[in-house]
């Protein structure tokens, strides 16, 4: 299926507004895509390996880092105070000037509440906390902040998105949304929409970030991948949720 292409006034659009609101929504999630038992795995969450981080994250949310410091519950009480929050990031950092994703803004709490050094990305601890805080807005929508501030790194974001990148010359736009539906070698191109993420993909055997993925995609046109928390890969993010507005986030996922 061909998605409609769109500018960056569109995506600014996308931003302020529900998505494909004045008739059928086009898109699909990855989870339409896969086959039967490996829907059941995410539907299931007795079955869904994700949980395991998730469960993990739930420990660390509740315990102190060191007898001088909070736990994530001691300033925002139950999880279910996170209710909304996971859909609606990237988002403004004030302090940085600058958006960030949700696992940044959890390493800044670390930092500045917590007195705890930053975590690494991709380090389980982190994936667990970002999935557990990602739970407690499962089946909401997407919903991008309405921030005047983040709207030219959203722009920066579609850019980025359509640019031909590396060795292959192939942007994300001509796999996801010109290719989307066709094959790649025996695998089917899904849209790419990022709904939900940290995901546990079967390709990994392990929990993994939306950058992970992105930076394997990057790495598979032979080109250099953005780091982990940069501007650019941010504004890449920030551009994904844009254009998955409206869809509801379902993490933990699982994909093939």
């Amino acid at each position: 299926m061909r998605l409609p292409r769109r500018g960056a006034a569109t995506a600014v659009l996308l931003f302020l507004l529900p998505a494909f609101a004045a008739g059928p929504d086009p898109r699909r999630s990855g989870f339409e895509d896969m086959g039967p038992s490996t829907q059941a795995m995410q539907r299931d969450d007795s079955m869904n390996p994700a949980m395991l981080w998730v469960q993990e994250g739930e420990q660390l949310w509740r315990r102190a880092p060191s007898s001088s410091a909070k736990s994530c519950a001691g300033c925002h009480g139950e999880p279910s105070a996170m209710r909304g929050v996971a859909a609606r990031y990237p988002a403004w950092d004030e302090a940085l000037r600058r958006p960030v994703n949700l696992s940044t803004r959890i390493n800044a709490c670390r930092e500045r509440h917590q007195g705890q050094r930053a975590l690494p990305a991709e380090h389980a601890d982190l994936l667990a906390l970002e999935g557990f805080v990602g739970l407690q807005s499962r089946g909401l929508p997407i919903s991008v902040p309405d921030d005047a501030r983040l709207r030219p790194h959203l722009a920066r974001g579609e850019a980025l998105y359509r640019q031909r990148i590396g060795q292959l010359e192939l942007s994300c736009a001509q796999c996801h949304d010109e290719r989307a539906g066709g094959r790649l070698a025996s695998a089917l191109i899904p849209q790419g929409h990022a709904t939900g993420y940290p995901i546990y993909r079967l390709e990994w055997q392990a929990m993994g970030s939306l950058g992970r993925r992105l930076r394997g995609c990057m790495t598979g046109v032979r080109a250099e991948p953005f780091a982990h928390g940069s501007v650019e890969m941010t504004e890449l993010e920030l551009y994904l949720a844009a254009r998955a507005a409206g869809m509801k986030l379902e993490t933990p996922a699982v994909r093939p």
